[in-house]
């Protein structure tokens, strides 16, 4: 039992350790924008605390990812013309290589989403990239293209923003919004498909889910969560299949479920509800496992965290709120100004977000309201700050900035 127990902690320890100081997808290593570093900058503009900055190919919202001395970033070239996966030594912000997917095909999108807005995901050995109708690649740490897949074209007037996230030996990802729309797993060493689980999808400025799944851990066993049109799911993430459905959200969602002891919030834009949800289950909770339920809000885009008890999210209005998670009641709304689109990033015990303006606030994570900073970078931005090893990577329409000292090499 003793040999046991210590083999179980070592695996947990060099799980933990290979994490430590590396943000390798655009909501951190367990996808609920919490972060354990310390020593994060929290004053910084577009001069001052920078430490470089580098010249981005194209407009974008994805996140950089970071991996060791590696960061990555997916940009649109040629307004999508051709989808790319740069990858910068983080020292200095050098670019190492480039890979680039030709797509001269017509596709449509949102003015305000521009092709390759999904982030990339790594394990560490190969990093992904999933470019919606350009298909989904896997490189390894020099550029070279271990696999490529092309999956067959989306359709959506707003376009897509997938993010692929790793389970296991398997990559999966949300395709959709649109006709088709599709929730699959693909070997991730081979890019097989593994499982192929179909849903509801249509070509509507109306319908449509832009978010991200996230894995939980429910009762001993992990769960697959995703916010889609009028319901929150759960499914066997080395399966595909669905254990169970909660009725209630609205018919558009931006935001990735807010993930948090036992209990998960969807959040919906366009005006639409929030609600909470108790994992676990089978077939329709919505009368068992619903906590509650506020049907109409602001437009929210931005993911939000979960942290002692409370939900922090942007309102797409320029306000901040902090929501109770038992009940659903606010606690504190809060305007920070512009158009704040950006998610929520819970580290080094603040919070950071940002608005369409560059502005980047920094508060403090409390049911009482305190902004700690507000730093102005002057450029277009709608990224989510990254953070490892104390420095934050922030990607701009024009740049992409390293922000702080290196704690660790």
């Amino acid at each position: 039992m003793l040999t046991r127990t210590v083999v179980a902690v070592a695996i947990v320890l060099s799980t933990v350790s290979a994490f430590a100081g590396n943000w390798p997808a655009w909501r951190g290593p367990s996808g609920n924008g919490v972060s354990t570093e310390t020593g994060l900058p929290t004053k910084w503009s577009a001069t001052e605390n920078v430490t470089w900055k580098v010249a981005l190919p194209g407009e974008g919202n994805s996140v950089p990812i970071i991996w060791d001395n590696h960061i990555f970033v997916t940009c649109p070239i040629d307004d999508g013309k051709v989808r790319s996966l740069l990858c910068f030594d983080r020292k200095n912000g050098k670019q190492l290589w480039s890979v680039k997917l030709p797509f001269a095909q017509k596709e449509t999108r949102h003015r305000d989403n521009p092709f390759c807005s999904g982030s990339p995901t790594t394990d560490g050995k190969l990093v992904y990239a999933s470019f919606g109708s350009a298909g989904v690649i896997a490189c390894d740490f020099t550029g070279k293209i271990v696999w490529q897949r092309t999956l067959g074209k989306l359709t959506h007037v707003f376009g897509n923003a997938t993010t692929p996230v790793l389970y296991g030996d398997l990559l999966i990802i949300y395709r959709g919004p649109g006709e088709p729309t599709n929730l699959l797993a693909l070997n991730k060493s081979t890019g097989k498909t593994v499982w192929d689980t179909p849903q509801r999808g249509k070509n509507s400025n109306l319908f449509g889910s832009w978010a991200t799944p996230v894995i939980m851990k429910v009762d001993g066993h992990d769960e697959l969560i995703q916010s889609l049109p009028e319901e929150i799911k759960g499914f066997n993430p080395r399966t595909g299949k669905e254990l169970w459905t909660c009725r209630g959200m609205g018919t558009e969602i931006y935001a990735m479920p807010a993930v948090g002891p036992n209990l998960i919030v969807g959040i919906c834009g366009h005006a639409g509800p929030a609600m909470a949800v108790r994992p676990g289950g089978k077939g329709d909770v919505t009368k068992t496992h619903r906590e509650w339920i506020v049907p109409r809000n602001q437009q929210r885009v931005g993911s939000g965290v979960i942290h002692k008890g409370y939900l922090y999210l942007s309102n797409a209005t320029g306000i901040a709120e902090c929501i109770n998670v038992k009940t659903g009641e606010s606690v504190w709304k809060e305007r920070l100004g512009g158009t704040l689109w950006g998610s929520m990033l819970l580290a080094d015990g603040k919070l950071y977000v940002n608005n369409q303006q560059g502005e980047f606030f920094v508060l403090d994570p409390s049911p009482k309201f305190k902004l700690i900073a507000k730093n102005t970078m002057g450029e277009h931005i709608k990224a989510a700050a990254a953070p490892s090893d104390g420095q934050l990577f922030l990607r701009t329409y024009k740049n992409l900035y390293c922000v702080g000292e290196r704690t660790a090499e």
